[in-house]
């Protein structure tokens, strides 16, 4: 395409002093020589050596790089790195300088490198450089065509390899690195040739000749674009790209090239002219006095000329910041603004160029949404010019993000069906379709009588399904069921297939036929969808499918595929009965066949599947008429109830038998359950009295209430068949003892019978002489317990306040002559103290009566532990026949009555602590009673004023656990098991406080014998030892 032929415009704004010429007040005096840009700053190097870092700000950082000059330079981009060639002493003798601008040193960047730039020993001039990303290469042209190839890190000298690539005459213009995934590149461009070297491997360079024609300095770039990278030589005809494999396309443009350069996309052409520049017109400047450069940066992706300016004549042209500076021979700094994307189509939008605007967008990555609103304009554009088939191309281009409503509104008119027609087959064909315009499209096909484009879109012939299939159906089916019948077989839609069958069709059968072909779980699927209607309509039909499906399914078209594929072995799916039992509610007959057939095929039910047949048994029971079948009928379910394999709810199960009435499943379940209550009320509720006395005699010893429920059912009918039955029922509740003879009686005299005193004289009788038995028994049983209470007390007493003789002149465990010293016990035994502590486990108790004592106390423990067990009382009073002899028994216990301690005057000096506590209390005079003698405890508060005139023993009631901790504490005294020294008889008048008639002057300090503690002072404390104290207590 000719350079004259590109489309012109402005998307460059051209600002100058953007400086604030800072820059020309640096080099009042000095040439800038070199300058580049990178990693946030720009280099400038004039003619003396000296460089120039500046920042965005255009803040000056200037250190002196060289003693004489600099002449070449390359900022890295991203690196800190400043490569630069220069002289430090006089003749040809370059150097190369690798300067870190992030590490400051003695106010200057740090120098990490210096090597000279020699090819081959001779002293070239050097005329291009150019560094690696990778910082691994770098490489070096001079002046008589050599070039110089650095391998190793750019930073470092040591371990650095240098190698001459080529060694010619022409002089080397412009390098460049091009890095691929296979391969690193070097393109190489002179004033007579451009070649390229592969310097991936080390000493393995190759070399390619791309072109015979070379450039001018600064006049070759490498431009890395998004689809591909190309080197580009300017020369005065044309720009030429090259690749590895030689040249590339070339674009026309004219002029002697000065300097190319690559910004983004774009390509930057700076050319000489004779034509004025800007400053040139508005100064009124002549053409001859001042020769300007021509500035066209080229979009070469579009084609666009983007900008076109004539300026004054340019030294450099820098990228840095996001932005393009140039940089004139007067050291006046430009900067190329670039206009944003909206500005951009704005213009364009104007002009009315959508095709360029879509371009520009897409190069530009311009968002999805963003391209469509240019596509809608377009083709708004379009269809009001009347390139309707345009504005149709243009809006397919929406489909997914533009409302198709908004497209489909302007091509309504019957002369653009056809156009619509277009457009909705796009937007079938990109899935962006709905219900309406499926409608819509097949409503265009009819109206535009093109039967074979319905039926070839229908079909999908030579193309992928582009619509949605079941509107298609939907949509068919009110015109046309047939072809929507075929639509839906064909796409495999079986639900609608199935539903245009049932409503449209009633072809039930078919619909069986059609769902035995599918696989198991669409077969599964579709009979708890439809099965309610099938079983309806064709009950036989489908009871046989729902056998099958649920023992042992295979589809029709499969089961010759599987059993070849398994070798002859049928693979079988099973469903669950219980999803399908809900279908036979109208239709128990079915339901009774389809489970029958389940258990017979030995298929595991559940409880609830059991548990619909027993009712549905029931049900198809009922509507029997003969009652042969019935009674055939009801062997069936009572086999089935007694089947132990069979797990069903037996509640359930009761409840179905009384619905329907079937006794015997009832008194089955009733026996089962062991609710033999309930089979008697069964009985009762019949006037089978003879049931009732069988139900009584099987079960009644396992529940004797049973006779209970069968008097009261004699006492309540009183008719011949229950004065039979009450003799023998009397007999068992008195034999028993489940009813006292006071309740039956009761019972029968309230009751309004004909039960009369002659119909139970007998058992009155009886039980009369029982009774007289009882209580001549316990009569006799309560003297004997009285007398043997008296000999006890009488014992006590004596214990307490009698005096005992000890008369034993033999140890009891020697049997020798007892001599001192010498223990005695109460219960008549003494022992020599030698005897007694070897034989003796415990101090305080007598060995001989030990076993004895022991047993006693077990006995009073076990009393005492039964005294508190109330829940056992309760539960024994549940269980026992006679109750009210369980309760005098734990009343002899003591559970019933209120604790009482009866202790002796509180100045008794043998009493424990615990009785002197208790017992601290103010003793008045006795007066006359202020309270009633009858009512409640009248008895009580007349004992309780008797022992106070008398001064005798008073009650005091204290807490039963205190109680029960001091019988613990006296249990030793109770039992005479108390161990007593010689004075014995001193301790014994200690007991009987109240006839000592020294109390009042008695002095316990006096006492030589008290059982005070030593005294601190008592010569003889250390060596005491109490158990060999003869009359130690």
């Amino acid at each position: 395409m000719a350079f004259l032929e590109w489309r012109k415009f402005n998307f460059f704004d051209l600002k100058p002093n953007v400086d604030k010429e800072r820059v020309a007040e640096l080099f009042k005096d000095y040439d800038v020589v070199v300058a580049t840009s990178g990693n946030n700053h720009i280099v400038l190097g004039d003619s003396v050596g000296q460089i120039y870092l500046i920042s965005r700000a255009w803040e000056v950082t200037m250190f002196r790089g060289y003693e004489l000059r600099i002449t070449l330079a390359q900022q890295l981009r991203n690196s800190p790195l400043l490569i630069t060639i220069g002289e430090d002493e006089p003749g040809v003798n370059p150097l190369i300088k690798v300067w870190d601008t992030s590490r400051d040193k003695n106010g200057m960047p740090h120098c990490c490198r210096i090597t000279r730039a020699i090819p081959g020993n001779r002293p070239v001039v050097a005329t291009a450089l150019c560094v690696h990303e990778g910082l691994q290469l770098m490489t070096v042209g001079f002046s008589d065509g050599s070039l110089v190839l650095y391998r190793g890190e750019v930073t470092r000298d040591r371990g650095s390899k240098q190698k001459l690539l080529r060694d010619a005459s022409s002089t080397v213009t412009g390098l460049a690195f091009k890095t691929t995934a296979a391969a690193v590149l070097l393109f190489v461009a002179t004033d007579s040739s451009v070649f390229v070297y592969n310097v991936t491997h080390k000493d393995r360079e190759q070399r390619s000749n791309l072109d015979t024609i070379g450039c001018a300095k600064k006049c070759s770039i490498l431009a890395e674009s998004i689809q591909e990278s190309h080197f580009m030589v300017g020369r005065n005809d044309a720009i030429y790209c090259y690749t590895t494999d030689g040249r590339g396309p070339c674009f026309a443009v004219d002029g002697e090239k000065v300097m190319l350069e690559w910004f983004r996309s774009y390509l930057i052409i700076i050319s000489t002219t004779n034509r004025p520049t800007t400053q040139n017109v508005l100064t009124n400047v002549t053409q001859n006095t001042i020769r300007g450069h021509s500035i066209t940066i080229l979009d070469i992706q579009n084609k666009f000329i983007v900008f076109s300016a004539i300026v004054d004549k340019v030294k450099a042209v820098l990228i840095e910041w996001g932005g393009l500076y140039l940089l004139d021979y007067n050291n006046n700094m430009y900067h190329l603004d670039e206009k944003d994307l909206q500005s951009k189509l704005s213009l364009l939008f104007k002009k009315n160029l959508y095709d360029v605007s879509i371009r520009i967008a897409k190069s530009q990555q311009y968002d999805a949404d963003g391209l469509v609103d240019i596509f809608r304009q377009y083709g708004d554009h379009l269809y009001a010019k009347g390139d309707y088939w345009g504005a149709i191309e243009q809006y397919t281009k929406t489909i997914g993000r533009l409302e198709p409503s908004y497209i489909i509104r302007k091509f309504l008119d019957s002369q653009h069906i056809e156009k619509l027609t277009s457009y909705l087959q796009a937007v079938h064909k990109q899935a962006q379709a709905t219900e309406d315009h499926t409608t819509l499209l097949l409503n265009c096909f009819t109206k535009l009588n093109k039967p074979e484009n319905l039926k070839e879109f229908i079909l999908l012939k030579d193309r992928d399904l582009d619509f949605d299939v079941e509107i298609a159906i939907k949509v068919c089916r009110q015109a046309s069921p047939h072809e929507a019948l075929m639509l839906a077989k064909k796409h495999n839609k079986h639900d609608w297939y199935i539903k245009i069958l049932i409503k449209d069709y009633e072809k039930y059968k078919e619909v069986l036929d059609y769902i035995s072909e599918l696989g198991f779980e669409d077969a599964e699927m579709y009979m708890k969808k439809y099965g309610h209607i099938l079983i309806k309509n064709a009950p036989y039909e489908s009871t046989q499918f729902l056998k099958r499906l649920c023992t042992d399914y295979g589809s029709n078209k499969s089961i010759l595929s599987e059993n070849f594929s398994n070798g002859g072995l049928e693979l079988t799916q099973k469903a669950d009965p219980e999803d399908f039992i809900h279908l036979f509610l109208s239709n128990s007959e079915c339901l009774v066949e389809f489970l029958e057939h389940l258990i017979a095929k030995g298929c595991i039910l559940s409880t609830p599947v059991y548990d619909t047949l027993l009712e549905h048994y029931l049900h198809v029971r009922s509507a029997l008429d003969t009652v042969a079948e019935k009674n055939k009928l009801g062997q069936k379910v009572l086999k089935l109830l007694q089947n132990s394999d069979v797990k069903y709810d037996k509640a359930q199960a009761l409840v179905v038998c009384h619905m329907h009435g079937f006794s015997e499943g009832v008194l089955y379940l009733y026996e089962e359950e062991k609710l033999y209550q309930q089979i008697l009320r069964y009985h009762i509720s019949r006037d089978d009295m003879s049931s009732v006395l069988a139900c009584c005699r099987r079960f009644g010893h396992q529940e004797p209430t049973l006779w209970v429920q069968a008097l009261w059912s004699c006492i309540r009918e009183s008719k011949g068949a229950s004065m039979d039955l009450l003799p023998e029922v009397l007999n068992i509740i008195a034999k028993e003892r489940l009813l006292t003879p006071q309740l039956v009686i009761e019972a029968i005299g309230t009751a309004k019978s004909d039960i009369t005193l002659g119909h139970i004289r007998s058992y009155i009788v009886n039980e009369l002489i029982k009774e007289n038995e009882i209580t001549k028994n316990d009569t006799e049983l309560t003297n004997k317990y009285r007398s043997d209470t008296d000999k006890l007390k009488q014992q006590l007493e004596t214990l307490r306040n009698g005096v005992n003789v000890i008369q034993g002149s033999r140890c009891a465990a020697c049997h020798h002559q007892l001599e001192l010293p010498s223990l005695h016990f109460l219960c008549q035994h003494s022992y020599h103290q030698h005897c007694f502590q070897s034989f003796a486990d415990n101090e305080n108790e007598c060995p001989a009566c030990v076993p004895q004592n022991k047993n006693l106390l077990e006995l009073l423990k076990a009393q005492e532990y039964n005294k508190d067990l109330h829940e056992t009382f309760h539960s024994q009073l549940e269980k026992v026949n006679d109750g009210f002899s369980l309760a005098a028994e734990y009343f002899g216990r003591g559970v019933f009555k209120k604790v009482t301690v009866i202790t002796d005057s509180p100045t008794s000096n043998g009493s424990s602590k615990y009785d002197q506590l208790e017992m601290k209390k103010p003793q008045t005079k006795p007066t006359k009673p202020e309270y009633p003698t009858y009512g409640p405890g009248a008895e009580a508060r007349l004992r309780q004023a008797e022992n106070a005139r008398t001064g005798g023993t008073s009650l005091i009631t204290v807490p039963e656990g205190r109680m029960r901790m001091h019988e613990h504490q006296q249990s030793a005294t109770i039992e005479s098991n108390k161990k007593f020294n010689v004075d014995i008889t001193e301790k014994a008048f200690k007991h009987e406080v109240g006839k000592n008639p020294f109390e009042p002057e008695y002095d316990e300090s006096l006492n030589p014998f008290a059982e005070d503690d030593l005294d601190d002072t008592n010569p003889f404390e250390d060596d005491y030892d109490k158990n060999l104290n003869p009359f130690s207590s």
